[in-house]
């Protein structure tokens, strides 16, 4: 499963939810009938009876949630998809869930910590890495040396001092 949002908050009464979307484009969610939502891995289907962009994210409504108390339970939810339903990343493009988890180290060999989540800032996105400190590091090419999913790790030109 790939995550690819988060149910933020209920939408009205009617069991509708709010979506963050973590995914390039605003509405890249809408071209999937059927969402899993779930927390921590337990995943359940969920078919979309309707959904739009609202502001800067989406709202949906959902097989089975016909009430606010439902879309209540909801909140905080993960969604995500099966992999084989997503495209094949393109060459030095990468799913965001992906990324989340690897180990950092710089040019030096130094270990920075894990990538715990990425921001999106309109210029490029920005690795968020917890270690012994936060570090926000762009994700563009000068600074990001490396990126290998099968060691899980990334290789960045950044001081440990930074």
């Amino acid at each position: 499963m790939v995550v690819m949002g988060h149910v933020s908050v209920p939408f009205g009464v009617r069991g509708w939810i709010k979506v963050r979307p973590y995914t390039e484009t605003l509405d890249s969610l809408l071209d999937y009938p059927v969402w899993w939502l779930g927390k921590e891995g337990a995943w359940r289907e969920y078919k979309v009876l309707e959904a739009d962009v609202h502001g800067k994210g989406l709202i949906a409504s959902l097989e089975g949630s016909d009430g606010r108390e439902m879309a209540e339970m909801l909140q905080g939810s993960q969604i995500a998809l099966p992999r084989e339903q997503l495209p094949k990343a393109q060459a030095n493009e990468y799913y965001w869930s992906d990324l989340i988890g690897l180990g950092v180290i710089n040019a030096q060999g130094v270990e920075l910590g894990k990538v715990s989540e990425l921001l999106e800032t309109g210029a490029n996105d920005v690795l968020v890495i917890q270690g012994d400190r936060e570090r926000l590091v762009p994700f563009v090419n000068p600074l990001v040396l490396e990126v290998d999913l099968a060691k899980g790790l990334i290789k960045v030109d950044w001081d440990a001092d930074y």
